[in-house]
């Protein structure tokens, strides 16, 4: 019996997943870079790769620069759209699998962290912003570059550019940057819940361009509306407190606080400016697309004819069975944007 028990993980609150994964990540990730970056011995510095604010300004203009030209380019000269179905899958499929990935690991380093010394702690003490988490928040921080792709992906397949897609990807990656350098221990709050979305925002445009629909489309940008309201509410909270602790000393007798919150002042209204932005806009996407139901983006939104789900404001490019070609429309369909 207690060799049967030996060997199955069991889970507590200092190993959540009853087996430490850290460490076998750091060998794997050390192994496949023949040792050139090592997790468990990162520390975040302004040699990195987008490790200074010029590199990070021209990759975000570079990417404003080629998705709105390219988008010219293709209409001016009328070239086709194109395809891409398996690229497009195989984007999405690595962008999950890696979401999900750094979501494990810092759930891991998380837990037994609150457990022990409780969330105060976990979003306001500098001996939070510990080097496990900062290995992950600038790996994170990559992904926000690599998801510039997405955009590109709407380019070639000629898909209407809005102003809330395009300036949400240069705006992520330039918040991540600013936390960074902010020292910010409260930057696993939005990094967690913005990698919980992603699990689940690119499994399902996984899904619909192998031509899968599922029931929960619409919970996509529910849950994003949820994120920032989550987001913000930690995030005001700790910049309350950072604003009360160091410019309100002489009312501290009167004014509720907790203490000091850990993070440079620009980290801070950065995050709160760039987080309330989003709320803001993701709710009136949501609004406009979901909820007016007479409007055309709606229609589209809920129209499903011949096998053919139509597309608005996303990346989804739905393919016959052969996933080489679109599936035929029915007349009453075609637009660029379905």
């Amino acid at each position: 019996m207690l060799a049967t028990s030996a060997s199955f993980p069991i889970p507590s609150w200092d190993v959540p997943f009853g087996i430490k994964l850290w460490p076998i990540f750091n060998d794997l990730i050390s192994s496949l870079s023949h040792y050139s970056f090592i997790p468990s011995e990162f520390s975040f510095n302004e040699s990195l790769p987008l490790g200074t604010f010029p590199p990070v300004a021209t990759a975000i203009i570079t990417y404003y620069v080629v998705i709105f030209g390219g988008d010219y380019i293709f209409k001016k000269f009328q070239i086709k759209p194109l395809i891409l179905n398996g690229l497009f899958q195989c984007h999405n499929l690595f962008l999950t699998t890696l979401s999900l990935t750094l979501l494990v690991l810092m759930v891991e380093q998380l837990i037994p962290m609150i457990y022990h010394h409780g969330l105060y702690y976990a979003i306001c003490n500098q001996q939070a912003w510990t080097q496990e988490l900062v290995c992950l928040y600038y790996l994170n921080y990559l992904t926000k570059f690599c998801e510039f792709i997405d955009t590109v992906f709407l380019v070639v397949k000629q898909k209407k550019l809005t102003f809330l897609h395009t300036y949400h990807h240069g705006a992520t990656a330039l918040l991540c940057y600013t936390q960074l350098i902010g020292l910010t221990p409260i930057s696993w709050v939005p990094i967690a819940l913005n990698l919980g979305v992603h699990v689940v925002m690119y499994w399902y445009y996984f899904l619909a361009a192998r031509g899968i629909r599922v029931w929960w489309k619409e919970w996509v940008t529910r849950f994003q509306i949820i994120q920032f309201v989550l987001d913000l509410g930690f995030v005001y909270f700790a910049t309350y407190q950072k604003i009360v602790f160091n410019y309100f000393q002489d009312y501290l007798h009167v004014l509720p606080h907790c203490g000091d919150c850990a993070g440079t002042m620009l980290a801070a209204y950065s995050g709160c400016a760039i987080l309330s932005s989003y709320l803001v806009l993701f709710i009136a996407f949501y609004i406009d697309v979901y909820r007016r139901k007479g409007s055309k983006k709606a229609k589209m939104v809920k129209s499903v004819k011949g096998g053919v789900a139509a597309q608005v404001n996303e990346y989804v490019y739905v393919t016959g069975n052969d996933n080489k070609s679109p599936s035929p429309q029915p007349e009453g369909l075609r637009s660029r944007k379905a």
